[in-house]
Protein backbone atom coordinates (compact mmCIF):
# COMPACT_ATOMS: atom_id res chain seq x y z
CA UNK A 1 0.00 0.00 0.00
CA UNK A 2 1.27 3.49 -0.91
CA UNK A 3 2.20 6.00 1.77
CA UNK A 4 1.62 9.74 1.40
CA UNK A 5 3.28 12.73 3.03
CA UNK A 6 1.37 16.03 3.18
CA UNK A 7 3.48 19.03 4.16
CA UNK A 8 1.50 21.85 5.71
CA UNK A 9 -1.10 19.27 6.79
CA UNK A 10 -2.60 21.58 9.43
CA UNK A 11 -3.08 24.39 6.94
CA UNK A 12 -6.15 25.37 4.97
CA UNK A 13 -5.62 23.24 1.87
CA UNK A 14 -3.23 20.70 3.40
CA UNK A 15 -5.79 19.62 5.99
CA UNK A 16 -8.46 19.02 3.33
CA UNK A 17 -6.01 17.01 1.20
CA UNK A 18 -4.99 14.92 4.21
CA UNK A 19 -8.62 14.28 5.07
CA UNK A 20 -9.50 13.30 1.49
CA UNK A 21 -6.63 10.80 1.35
CA UNK A 22 -7.58 9.25 4.70
CA UNK A 23 -11.25 9.01 3.72
CA UNK A 24 -10.34 6.85 0.77
CA UNK A 25 -8.25 4.57 2.98
CA UNK A 26 -4.71 5.77 2.31
CA UNK A 27 -1.80 5.82 4.80
CA UNK A 28 -0.98 9.47 5.41
CA UNK A 29 1.82 11.20 7.29
CA UNK A 30 1.39 14.90 8.00
CA UNK A 31 4.16 17.46 8.57
CA UNK A 32 3.57 20.93 10.03
CA UNK A 33 5.13 23.43 12.43
CA UNK A 34 1.87 25.29 13.20
CA UNK A 35 3.34 28.62 12.10
CA UNK A 36 0.25 29.19 9.99
CA UNK A 37 -1.53 25.84 10.36
CA UNK A 38 -4.00 25.16 13.16
CA UNK A 39 -4.36 22.10 15.36
CA UNK A 40 -8.14 22.35 15.13
CA UNK A 41 -7.89 21.71 11.36
CA UNK A 42 -6.73 18.19 12.24
CA UNK A 43 -9.58 17.49 14.66
CA UNK A 44 -11.55 15.36 12.20
CA UNK A 45 -8.56 13.17 11.35
CA UNK A 46 -6.86 13.02 14.73
CA UNK A 47 -5.78 9.47 15.45
CA UNK A 48 -5.77 8.46 11.81
CA UNK A 49 -2.99 10.78 10.66
CA UNK A 50 0.65 9.91 11.33
CA UNK A 51 1.54 13.43 12.42
CA UNK A 52 5.09 14.78 12.61
CA UNK A 53 5.65 18.25 14.03
CA UNK A 54 8.57 19.88 12.28
CA UNK A 55 9.84 22.75 10.16
CA UNK A 56 10.83 22.56 6.50
CA UNK A 57 13.82 24.73 7.31
CA UNK A 58 15.15 21.79 9.36
CA UNK A 59 16.65 19.58 6.64
CA UNK A 60 17.06 16.60 8.94
CA UNK A 61 13.45 16.78 10.15
CA UNK A 62 11.93 16.78 6.67
CA UNK A 63 14.35 14.07 5.51
CA UNK A 64 13.12 11.83 8.32
CA UNK A 65 9.50 12.61 7.44
CA UNK A 66 10.15 11.48 3.84
CA UNK A 67 11.46 8.06 4.87
CA UNK A 68 9.19 5.24 3.75
CA UNK A 69 6.98 7.61 1.74
CA UNK A 70 5.93 7.01 -1.87
CA UNK A 71 4.21 10.30 -2.69
CA UNK A 72 4.45 13.86 -1.36
CA UNK A 73 1.87 16.63 -1.61
CA UNK A 74 3.89 19.75 -0.80
CA UNK A 75 1.47 22.37 0.51
CA UNK A 76 3.62 23.95 3.23
CA UNK A 77 4.53 27.60 2.66
CA UNK A 78 4.21 31.11 4.03
CA UNK A 79 1.53 31.98 1.46
CA UNK A 80 1.20 35.73 1.47
CA UNK A 81 2.27 38.51 -0.87
CA UNK A 82 1.96 41.24 1.83
CA UNK A 83 3.95 39.16 4.31
CA UNK A 84 6.71 38.55 1.78
CA UNK A 85 6.91 42.29 1.07
CA UNK A 86 7.14 43.08 4.78
CA UNK A 87 9.52 40.25 5.69
CA UNK A 88 11.10 38.73 2.57
CA UNK A 89 13.84 36.83 4.37
CA UNK A 90 11.48 34.73 6.49
CA UNK A 91 9.34 33.96 3.44
CA UNK A 92 12.42 33.02 1.46
CA UNK A 93 13.74 30.55 4.01
CA UNK A 94 10.35 28.84 4.30
CA UNK A 95 9.40 28.83 0.63
CA UNK A 96 12.75 28.36 -1.12
CA UNK A 97 15.09 26.75 1.41
CA UNK A 98 12.24 24.65 2.76
CA UNK A 99 11.29 23.37 -0.69
CA UNK A 100 14.91 22.55 -1.46
CA UNK A 101 15.19 20.61 1.80
CA UNK A 102 12.06 18.66 0.90
CA UNK A 103 13.41 17.78 -2.54
CA UNK A 104 16.66 16.53 -1.08
CA UNK A 105 14.85 14.51 1.56
CA UNK A 106 12.50 13.03 -1.02
CA UNK A 107 15.37 12.17 -3.37
CA UNK A 108 17.28 10.38 -0.61
CA UNK A 109 14.15 8.48 0.45
CA UNK A 110 13.29 7.30 -3.05
CA UNK A 111 9.96 9.16 -3.22
CA UNK A 112 8.18 8.52 -6.53
CA UNK A 113 6.37 11.82 -7.06
CA UNK A 114 5.89 15.27 -5.54
CA UNK A 115 2.88 17.47 -6.30
CA UNK A 116 3.89 21.05 -5.52
CA UNK A 117 1.63 23.95 -4.57
CA UNK A 118 2.67 26.67 -7.01
CA UNK A 119 1.04 30.08 -7.39
CA UNK A 120 -0.72 31.95 -10.19
CA UNK A 121 0.98 35.11 -8.88
CA UNK A 122 3.99 33.94 -10.93
CA UNK A 123 2.28 35.46 -13.99
CA UNK A 124 2.45 38.96 -12.52
CA UNK A 125 0.52 41.82 -14.12
CA UNK A 126 1.57 41.11 -17.71
CA UNK A 127 -1.05 41.63 -20.45
CA UNK A 128 -2.91 38.71 -21.94
CA UNK A 129 -5.85 36.68 -20.61
CA UNK A 130 -6.57 33.94 -19.89
CA UNK A 131 -3.24 32.98 -18.35
CA UNK A 132 -1.62 30.01 -20.05
CA UNK A 133 1.24 27.91 -18.77
CA UNK A 134 3.22 28.77 -21.90
CA UNK A 135 3.44 32.44 -20.85
CA UNK A 136 6.77 33.67 -19.53
CA UNK A 137 6.43 34.21 -15.76
CA UNK A 138 6.73 37.83 -14.59
CA UNK A 139 6.44 37.71 -10.77
CA UNK A 140 6.46 40.98 -8.85
CA UNK A 141 6.61 40.48 -5.08
CA UNK A 142 9.04 38.19 -3.24
CA UNK A 143 6.38 35.53 -2.60
CA UNK A 144 5.66 34.72 -6.27
CA UNK A 145 9.41 34.84 -6.99
CA UNK A 146 9.91 32.25 -4.26
CA UNK A 147 7.12 30.03 -5.52
CA UNK A 148 8.48 30.24 -9.06
CA UNK A 149 11.90 29.24 -7.77
CA UNK A 150 10.21 26.18 -6.28
CA UNK A 151 8.71 25.34 -9.68
CA UNK A 152 12.11 25.52 -11.31
CA UNK A 153 13.63 23.32 -8.63
CA UNK A 154 10.83 20.81 -9.13
CA UNK A 155 11.45 20.67 -12.86
CA UNK A 156 15.19 20.37 -12.30
CA UNK A 157 14.83 17.37 -9.99
CA UNK A 158 12.70 15.65 -12.62
CA UNK A 159 15.16 16.35 -15.42
CA UNK A 160 18.33 15.65 -13.45
CA UNK A 161 17.35 13.00 -10.91
CA UNK A 162 14.21 11.45 -12.39
CA UNK A 163 12.08 12.43 -9.38
CA UNK A 164 8.58 12.91 -10.80
CA UNK A 165 7.27 16.38 -9.97
CA UNK A 166 4.04 18.17 -10.86
CA UNK A 167 3.43 21.87 -10.19
CA UNK A 168 -0.10 23.20 -9.69
CA UNK A 169 -0.53 26.96 -10.01
CA UNK A 170 -3.45 27.75 -7.72
CA UNK A 171 -5.71 30.69 -8.53
CA UNK A 172 -7.17 32.29 -5.38
CA UNK A 173 -8.25 29.22 -3.43
CA UNK A 174 -10.99 29.87 -0.85
CA UNK A 175 -13.30 27.91 1.42
CA UNK A 176 -13.81 26.53 4.93
CA UNK A 177 -10.81 26.51 7.30
CA UNK A 178 -9.16 29.50 5.65
CA UNK A 179 -7.92 31.69 8.50
CA UNK A 180 -10.10 34.84 8.49
CA UNK A 181 -8.52 36.97 11.22
CA UNK A 182 -4.94 37.35 10.00
CA UNK A 183 -3.64 40.43 8.15
CA UNK A 184 -2.42 37.99 5.50
CA UNK A 185 -5.71 36.11 5.04
CA UNK A 186 -7.42 35.52 1.74
CA UNK A 187 -10.06 38.05 0.81
CA UNK A 188 -12.99 35.61 1.10
CA UNK A 189 -12.18 34.57 4.64
CA UNK A 190 -11.59 38.11 5.81
CA UNK A 191 -14.70 39.54 4.15
CA UNK A 192 -16.90 36.74 5.49
CA UNK A 193 -15.69 37.09 9.07
CA UNK A 194 -16.03 40.87 9.13
CA UNK A 195 -19.50 40.84 7.58
CA UNK A 196 -20.76 38.18 9.97
CA UNK A 197 -19.33 40.28 12.82
CA UNK A 198 -21.11 43.40 11.56
CA UNK A 199 -17.94 45.17 10.45
CA UNK A 200 -17.20 46.79 7.09
CA UNK A 201 -14.48 45.07 5.05
CA UNK A 202 -11.94 47.15 3.14
CA UNK A 203 -11.31 46.62 -0.56
CA UNK A 204 -7.83 47.74 -1.56
CA UNK A 205 -8.08 49.53 -4.91
CA UNK A 206 -11.30 50.31 -6.76
CA UNK A 207 -12.71 46.80 -6.50
CA UNK A 208 -12.81 46.23 -10.24
CA UNK A 209 -9.74 43.99 -10.13
CA UNK A 210 -10.83 40.47 -11.00
CA UNK A 211 -9.88 37.07 -9.65
CA UNK A 212 -10.36 33.49 -10.78
CA UNK A 213 -11.67 32.40 -7.39
CA UNK A 214 -11.46 28.63 -6.87
CA UNK A 215 -13.28 26.67 -4.18
CA UNK A 216 -11.03 24.45 -2.08
CA UNK A 217 -12.66 21.16 -3.14
CA UNK A 218 -11.50 21.85 -6.71
CA UNK A 219 -7.89 22.18 -5.58
CA UNK A 220 -8.10 18.99 -3.51
CA UNK A 221 -9.42 17.11 -6.54
CA UNK A 222 -6.63 18.52 -8.71
CA UNK A 223 -3.96 17.28 -6.29
CA UNK A 224 -5.34 13.76 -6.17
CA UNK A 225 -5.72 13.58 -9.94
CA UNK A 226 -2.22 14.96 -10.57
CA UNK A 227 -0.75 12.44 -8.13
CA UNK A 228 -2.24 9.51 -10.03
CA UNK A 229 -1.79 10.65 -13.65
CA UNK A 230 0.70 8.84 -15.94
CA UNK A 231 4.20 10.31 -15.68
CA UNK A 232 4.41 10.91 -19.41
CA UNK A 233 1.48 13.33 -19.12
CA UNK A 234 2.46 15.32 -16.04
CA UNK A 235 6.05 14.87 -14.86
CA UNK A 236 8.08 18.07 -14.96
CA UNK A 237 5.07 20.15 -16.00
CA UNK A 238 3.13 23.10 -14.60
CA UNK A 239 -0.68 23.32 -14.61
CA UNK A 240 -3.21 26.05 -13.82
CA UNK A 241 -5.81 25.06 -11.24
CA UNK A 242 -8.83 27.36 -11.29
CA UNK A 243 -12.40 27.65 -12.54
CA UNK A 244 -11.68 29.58 -15.72
CA UNK A 245 -13.94 32.46 -14.65
CA UNK A 246 -13.24 36.05 -13.58
CA UNK A 247 -15.15 37.78 -10.78
CA UNK A 248 -14.43 41.30 -9.51
CA UNK A 249 -13.97 42.10 -5.83
CA UNK A 250 -17.02 44.39 -6.00
CA UNK A 251 -19.13 41.54 -7.39
CA UNK A 252 -17.76 39.18 -4.78
CA UNK A 253 -18.48 41.67 -1.99
CA UNK A 254 -22.11 41.98 -3.13
CA UNK A 255 -22.72 38.22 -3.17
CA UNK A 256 -21.01 37.69 0.18
CA UNK A 257 -23.04 40.52 1.73
CA UNK A 258 -26.29 38.94 0.57
CA UNK A 259 -25.28 35.55 1.95
CA UNK A 260 -24.19 37.07 5.27
CA UNK A 261 -27.19 39.40 5.59
CA UNK A 262 -24.85 42.40 5.60
CA UNK A 263 -26.17 45.73 4.29
CA UNK A 264 -23.27 48.17 4.61
CA UNK A 265 -21.11 49.21 1.64
CA UNK A 266 -17.43 48.37 1.41
CA UNK A 267 -14.69 50.68 2.56
CA UNK A 268 -11.96 51.38 0.00
CA UNK A 269 -8.26 51.75 0.60
CA UNK A 270 -5.13 52.28 -1.52
CA UNK A 271 -3.80 49.50 -3.71
CA UNK A 272 -1.30 47.25 -1.95
CA UNK A 273 2.25 46.85 -3.18
CA UNK A 274 2.78 43.66 -5.15
CA UNK A 275 -0.90 42.80 -5.58
CA UNK A 276 -2.04 41.23 -8.85
CA UNK A 277 -4.63 43.34 -10.65
CA UNK A 278 -6.41 40.58 -12.52
CA UNK A 279 -6.33 36.82 -12.91
CA UNK A 280 -8.08 34.42 -15.23
CA UNK A 281 -6.86 30.92 -16.01
CA UNK A 282 -6.88 28.67 -19.02
CA UNK A 283 -7.38 25.23 -17.45
CA UNK A 284 -7.24 23.24 -20.69
CA UNK A 285 -3.84 21.70 -19.95
CA UNK A 286 -4.98 20.23 -16.63
CA UNK A 287 -8.18 18.96 -18.22
CA UNK A 288 -6.25 17.22 -20.99
CA UNK A 289 -3.44 15.81 -18.83
CA UNK A 290 -5.34 14.44 -15.85
CA UNK A 291 -9.05 15.12 -16.30
CA UNK A 292 -9.29 18.10 -13.97
CA UNK A 293 -12.55 20.02 -13.91
CA UNK A 294 -14.09 22.34 -11.31
CA UNK A 295 -16.46 20.41 -9.06
CA UNK A 296 -17.92 23.39 -7.20
CA UNK A 297 -18.81 26.69 -8.87
CA UNK A 298 -18.12 30.20 -7.60
CA UNK A 299 -21.46 31.08 -5.99
CA UNK A 300 -21.98 27.64 -4.50
CA UNK A 301 -18.48 27.85 -3.06
CA UNK A 302 -19.29 31.22 -1.49
CA UNK A 303 -22.48 29.83 0.02
CA UNK A 304 -20.66 26.85 1.54
CA UNK A 305 -17.94 29.13 2.87
CA UNK A 306 -20.31 31.58 4.55
CA UNK A 307 -22.37 28.71 6.01
CA UNK A 308 -19.21 27.23 7.49
CA UNK A 309 -18.13 30.51 9.11
CA UNK A 310 -21.64 31.01 10.48
CA UNK A 311 -21.43 27.60 12.12
CA UNK A 312 -17.97 28.34 13.50
CA UNK A 313 -19.17 31.59 15.05
CA UNK A 314 -22.23 29.86 16.48
CA UNK A 315 -20.08 27.17 18.11
CA UNK A 316 -17.72 29.81 19.53
CA UNK A 317 -20.54 31.57 21.46
CA UNK A 318 -21.00 30.09 24.94
CA UNK A 319 -24.52 28.85 25.58
CA UNK A 320 -26.33 30.38 28.58
CA UNK A 321 -26.94 27.91 31.37
CA UNK A 322 -30.58 27.10 32.18
CA UNK A 323 -29.72 26.08 35.73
Amino acid sequence: MARYLVTGCAGFLGSWISQALLERGEIVRGFDNFETGLKKNLAEINGRLDFVEGDLRDADAIARACEGVDYVLHQAALPSVPRSVKDPRTSHTANVDGTFNLLEGARAAGVKRIVYAASSSAYGNQPGFPRKETMVPMPIAPYPVQKLAGELYMRSYWQVYGLETVCLRYFNIFGPRQVPDSPYSGVMAKFALLMLSGEQPTIFGDGEQGRDFTYVANAVSANLLAMEAPAEKVAGRVFNIACGERHTLNETYKILAELAGFTQPALYGPERTGDIQNSLADITAAQDAFGYKPLIGFEEGLRRTVDWYKQQMKEAVPQNSLA
